[in-house]
């Protein structure tokens, strides 16, 4: 048995100081005090890391839209600044109408 580091032994001996220095009857209050706080900072601890979660789900989803939205405004093969592309002709010379 190992919890947070300590072993059975471990565990025996500061139990064995608390009951000299609380008294026998004062130690199960003590016990019931603990428990309720190490209950309370696992309740606080589950409800921080739901909110992460919730957060990062918030964040990728944003992300998601975002790059979709983007890939629908510029499909491929269109330049990103909306001008329309210009057709290359084989030897890129000036046309008769430019002159």
């Amino acid at each position: 048995m190992n919890f947070l580091g300590v072993g059975l032994p471990e565990m025996l001996v500061i139990f064995a100081v608390a009951l000299l220095v609380f008294g026998p009857r004062k130690l199960p209050e003590i016990g019931r005090t603990l428990a309720k706080t190490l209950r309370s900072l696992q309740d606080a601890s589950r409800e921080f890391e739901a909110q992460l979660n919730r957060e990062a789900q918030e964040l990728e989803k944003a992300a998601r839209t975002q790059a979709e939205s983007v890939a629908t405004a510029n499909p491929p093969g269109k330049p990103a600044n909306g001008a329309e592309p210009v057709a290359a002709t084989a030897d890129n010379s000036p046309t008769a109408d430019a002159a």
